[in-house]
């Protein structure tokens, strides 16, 4: 499996309603609000053989709220 980081920009007033609709799907496996220009910080687990965008367009970019998403693919943990 690998790790993947996903930053995610939301609509105004509506993080908390995107962290709730991301955890009742049980897709990250951490989730963080942030400062700055996004709003949550998640960690997800994809396994090997699974296409990294079309993971994140069926189970995260869809989520009425999300405006924008940066995805960042780690490649070493130290």
């Amino acid at each position: 499996m690998r790790p993947v980081f996903v930053q995610l920009q939301c609509s105004p007033g509506k993080t908390y309603e995107v962290a709730d609709e991301l955890f009742e799907r049980e897709v990250a496996s951490e989730l963080y609000s942030t400062s700055g220009d996004y709003d949550l910080l998640m960690k997800v687990y994809i396994e090997d053989d699974v296409d990294i965008g079309k993971f994140i367009n069926e189970n995260v970019a869809n989520v009425p709220g999300i405006v924008r998403s940066l995805t960042t693919l780690t490649f070493k943990a130290f």
